[in-house]
């Protein structure tokens, strides 16, 4: 929606159809520009329908990797993965991304950390290496904080010796 807003072409990209659907439905809205949006049904791990260096910037949000369920068992959700193998899709996201971006150009994505077990699994910095790895240089770590923790609630009245998560990155990437 904020591209048709911004007048910016677009590829949406989704594993969850219903999201799709959702996307398609919020963009039936007059607007004095048009732009080309393109909806697509598709796995950031394999982006073959897009050119290589066609792309000006890539934004994602990935699922937490077996934290929450983004579907009840779509092919290819990665938030059905346990970390290892959650960070092997990653990889192969980053070198996609890598692929469709234009030399210069930025990839922005959002992610935080999981605690297992009571330990803090620091996904936001194994995720971070993946696009390293991929080639990117890291322009930016943003660290945005949470005020709606909807986990907090469940600890409220909860003996606990750890600290709530309360944030999330936002690691921004140049090609």
């Amino acid at each position: 929606m904020e591209a048709k807003l911004l007048n910016r072409n677009a590829v949406g990209i989704d594993i969850n159809p219903q999201s799709i659907s959702i996307s398609e439905a919020n963009l039936q809205f007059q607007c004095e520009m048009n732009p080309k949006i393109f909806m697509q049904r598709g796995n950031a791990t394999d982006l073959h329908f897009i050119k290589d260096g066609s792309i000006d910037f890539v934004c994602t949000h990935p699922p937490y990797a077996n934290i929450i369920k983004y579907s009840k068992g779509i092919d290819g959700d990665i938030s059905l993965l346990d970390v290892e193998e959650f960070l092997k899709e990653v990889q192969k996201v980053a070198e996609e991304s890598y692929r469709v971006l234009k030399k210069g150009k930025i990839c922005a994505i959002m992610i935080g950390d999981v605690r297992k077990y009571g330990k803090v699994v620091p996904l936001g910095f194994r995720l971070m290496e993946c696009f390293l790895q991929a080639g990117f240089d890291n322009k930016e770590i943003i660290i945005k904080e949470q005020h709606n923790c909807g986990s907090g609630k469940y600890w409220q009245n909860q003996k606990i010796d750890f600290l709530l998560l309360a944030h999330e990155y936002i690691f921004v990437f140049q090609k």
